[in-house]
């Protein structure tokens, strides 16, 4: 008898962070959550934009899909000059 997986396979999961870009290049990165839902981390996106510092910059969220037991940068990264 074949096990049945209850594992949904593409499961996506969405992530929430902010992120300040400073005149001199270097960024600010505020990791939020990782939710199930987009529903979910725009709800928690919701109640962060009215906290201080938050609310001073608002456009600096996102939101962030994934595919779950997926890798990222398969093919490595480079820089620019």
């Amino acid at each position: 008898m074949k096990k049945q997986n209850n594992f949904q396979e593409n499961l996506k999961i969405y992530l929430l962070y902010h992120v300040i870009e400073f005149e001199d290049g270097t960024e600010d990165i505020k990791f939020s959550g990782v939710f199930s839902t987009k529903e979910k981390a725009r709800k928690v996106l919701n109640n962060h934009k009215i906290l201080p510092g938050f609310r001073d910059r608002i456009k600096g969220f996102i939101i962030d899909e994934y595919i779950l037991d997926k890798s990222e940068w398969n093919e490595g990264f480079g820089f620019m000059d």
